[in-house]
């Protein structure tokens, strides 16, 4: 039962080298394999999930030798991420084979998407060392194939390059940093290590903890290395669903799996933090003032991930979990109707908030959004939560001030706040269950945030000073959107600041353009 989660994988392999090999004719049925394989994936997963609550967290035997080969983790985490790959991988490739209908190399494609699939899953199931890295590493390699289904344009070859970089340094720190766990605890058995990191901190494993970090912040595409996860918009739709509704999660899923070593490390911890802050307030920034969709909805990515990794820097993995769960469902919605959301938009013909509320709206606002929040933590005991969980308690409040002003401007129809009210408090009381919810199913898997320290509370501070401003820009933005001086940052926004112009320069990526 245990093994069972490995069958997807190799389905998925078998399939996708099929496909890659011997291209099949159009609208051959042969191309809609993938889903069925897909589904049968997260059947497999369903069934381990409900072998899990019957028998509880458990690793299979180790198909190999001398800590090498294959075996399943089966615990919350390990199936939460199994389930939603599966599923985003079934709607994926569906989509897919539709999308890509007609073109060349369609066949190649939905192998490739195939072999992404099946490493991510090879990953999220992982129950040692070797296969992790083996699987993390096949990520970065099918990605950058895929990135380049249209190789003739000098954007898909620039953004490919720049991940082939960011990846290669991500493997390099994950495989340096699981060669550190095994020679620390002698063992390549992940639930052995995790175990083993509460009693025994040798110096490895605090190096080990620095490099898990690195890696995860160069897989999610974290600031500065984010520019090839705006540039992915040459690459077919369901690759930039794919990208941004799973695989870039791949750098929180190590976060939360490697926990417990992560915790050895309050520098790694804070650095975390810190770099997911910013990368947090970059993206949410830059995506206001993007014009195209889906570019719009990468640098919505780039925040998400960042929000994700603070997350997992302030102790929070079952929330970090809810939060890859919650945006991957989102943002594969998002891409994959994009084209729908540009016609009703132009349908409508009326961009921008439906009424732009006053300061004296906004001061009404985040009161009647800080009480929805405290009555929905009520129902749920919220308040018996560690500090970290109520800090960001109130920074999804400052989220929520912003649906609720629009609904509070003197010019709203009234309808329309009649329509936001019940919204924001669905939306507060839906926060507060499925974190309650998550933090059940991954109790005694995943550990408890730490007792903040003096830095710890400097960087909640830090955290919660940085959104308010934030929070506070977007909801008065139309009241000085006029001014001079606010048309010259929106151009700078635009540009996301000149970050991926100096990286690229950086890595000499025009120079290499330039010869192409």
């Amino acid at each position: 039962m245990t093994l069972l989660p490995l069958l997807g994988p190799a389905l998925l392999i078998l399939t996708g080298l099929a496909l890659i090999g011997r291209p099949v004719p159009r609208a051959s049925r042969w191309l809609r394999l993938p889903e069925w394989v897909s589904l049968a994936s997260l059947v497999g997963f369903a069934v381990t999930t409900v072998g899990l609550v019957l028998n509880g967290p458990a690793t299979s035997a180790l198909i190999g030798g001398s800590g090498v080969g294959l075996s399943v983790r089966v615990d919350p985490v390990s199936m939460v991420m199994g389930l939603l790959v599966s599923f985003m991988g079934w709607a994926v490739t569906r989509f897919a084979a539709t999308y890509t209908d007609g073109e060349t190399g369609q066949s190649a494609f939905m192998g490739r998407l195939c072999l992404a699939l099946a490493a991510v899953l090879a990953l999220v199931s992982a129950g040692n060392l070797v296969q992790l890295v083996i699987a993390w590493v096949a990520i970065g390699a099918v990605v950058n194939r895929l990135l380049l289904f249209y190789p003739d344009r000098p954007a898909a070859r620039r953004a490919a390059r720049k991940k082939s970089l960011t990846g290669l340094a991500s493997s390099a720190a994950v495989l340096v940093a699981a060669a550190c766990l095994a020679a620390a605890y002698r063992t390549t058995d992940i639930a052995t290590i995790l175990s083993a990191s509460h009693a025994a901190q040798p110096v490895a494993v605090f190096v080990a903890a620095a490099l898990l970090a690195l890696g995860a912040a160069l897989k999610s595409a974290l600031a500065p290395s984010h520019g090839w996860l705006t540039e992915v918009m040459e690459a077919p739709t369901p690759v930039s669903a794919l990208l941004h509704a799973g695989i870039v999660n791949a750098g929180g899923f190590l976060l939360i799996r490697f926990a417990d070593v992560l915790l050895t490390s309050p520098g790694a911890m804070a650095a975390l933090v810190i770099l997911g802050g910013f990368s947090a307030a970059l993206g949410g920034a830059v995506m206001l003032t993007q014009p195209a969709v889906k570019t719009a909805l990468a640098w919505s990515t780039l925040a998400q991930m960042g929000f994700m990794v603070m997350q997992c820097g302030l102790g929070l993995f079952s929330m970090a979990l809810l939060h890859i769960v919650a945006h991957s469902f989102y943002k594969a919605h998002a891409f994959l109707g994009a084209g729908g959301a540009v016609e009703a938009a132009v349908a409508n013909r009326r961009p921008g908030p439906v009424a732009v509320p006053g300061m004296a709206d906004i001061g009404r606002s985040l009161a009647l959004s800080l009480a929805l929040f405290a009555v929905a933590g009520s129902l749920v005991g919220i308040w018996h939560e560690a500090p970290q969980a109520l800090a960001l308690g109130l920074i999804v409040v400052m989220g929520l001030a912003y649906l609720v002003a629009q609904g509070l401007a003197g010019a709203a129809p009234r309808g329309l706040t009649l329509r936001l009210m019940p919204m924001a408090a669905g939306a507060a009381l839906s926060y507060v269950l499925a974190q309650a919810a998550m933090a059940a199913i991954t109790h005694g898997t995943l550990p408890m945030p730490p007792a903040p320290g003096p830095l710890e509370w400097l960087l909640l501070g830090l955290a919660l000073g940085s959104f308010a401003l934030i929070a506070l820009a977007q909801l008065t933005f139309p009241l000085w959107a006029g001014h001079p001086a606010v048309a010259g940052l929106r151009v700078h926004l635009m540009n996301g600041l000149y970050l991926n112009a100096v990286f690229d320069r950086w890595t000499g990526g025009w120079e290499r353009k330039g010869r192409a």
